[in-house]
């Protein structure tokens, strides 16, 4: 009888068919083919990486395991992600949410919160932050916005299309009017932006986020700021509707001028008819919108 190991092993290395396919799914050759081959299917062909997977749903999920299960680089690595990547093409693509599709970005933090937080300590802080949290998220997840992130005293949410936004932003604003913790009644600065960003994951990047931290930046006070691009997808008549004015922010002559914003970037502030009777700010221009 012979003894020797069977043919599909040489020196413990698979070999014959077993072998050709370990050869080919290690080969650098196929793994490059491949990785270009993705970037001709639907979807993100980076779709595999620690930011595209970030979040829920059934192809981030399966990628992440996916991500820990396989070797780096091998062909059925890629194999598997190409799969997973169409099926979240073909998820975005049916629930109506392209993934560079024209959105409404919302930036917001409390004013004076870190001088507040300072002196009054955690347990007052986390108190606070759990009542913002509950009056403020409401209106915004009602009117379809989604919460992309939280940031200490502040967020970061996306909107369909600009009314929505602001209208949501103005509910938000009116919710936290009662609130009051240990001394502090926080006042909400908002900036929203319209534009197209990158979605990645759960999360969004690109120019335009950048901008609508930017508008959020220049409000002061609890203000709310708003970009050219929102206020003019925002209707002269909803904006009645809502019993707001826009008026035309001042450039800052003698401020340095904000890193990340062109030149003839334009934002509006919002006011309420009620803010606006106390108003004494001149030389800004009023508009209809």
């Amino acid at each position: 009888m012979d003894d020797d190991p069977p043919d599909r092993y040489v020196a413990g290395q698979p070999s014959g068919f077993f072998g050709w396919i370990t050869t080919a799914n290690r080969h650098p050759g196929v793994v490059s083919f491949l990785r270009r081959a993705r970037r001709a299917l639907p979807g993100d062909p980076d779709f595999g990486d620690p930011l595209s997977v970030s979040g829920v749903g059934g192809p981030r999920a399966a990628a992440r395991a996916a991500d820990r299960l396989l070797d780096r680089d091998v062909a059925t690595r890629e194999v598997s992600l190409g799969a997973l990547q169409i099926w979240q093409a073909l998820t975005e693509r049916v629930s109506g949410r392209p993934a560079n599709a024209e959105v409404t970005l919302v930036f917001t933090d409390l004013v004076g919160f870190s001088s507040w937080s300072l002196a009054a300590g955690d347990e007052a802080t986390l108190r606070l932050l759990r009542r913002v949290a509950q009056l403020v998220e409401p209106p915004l997840l009602e009117s379809g916005g989604q919460i992309v992130k939280r940031m200490g005293d502040g967020l970061m949410a996306v909107f369909a299309d600009p009314l929505t936004a602001v209208a949501a932003v103005l509910q938000a604003r009116d919710a936290l009017k009662a609130l009051e913790v240990d001394g502090y009644s926080p006042r909400m600065r908002v900036g929203i932006h319209t534009g197209r960003p990158q979605r990645i994951g759960s999360d969004w990047l690109g120019v335009d986020v950048n901008l609508a931290a930017r508008v959020m930046q220049r409000a002061t006070r609890g203000e709310l700021l708003v970009s050219e691009a929102t206020l003019s997808g925002v209707p002269a008549a909803d904006l009645d509707r809502l019993g707001v004015t826009a008026r035309k922010l001042r450039k800052q002559v003698f401020a340095p001028r904000q890193d990340g914003v062109p030149g003839d970037f334009v934002m509006y502030r919002l006011r309420t008819r009620r803010q606006l009777a106390g108003d004494t700010a001149d030389g800004e221009a009023l508009t209809g919108g």
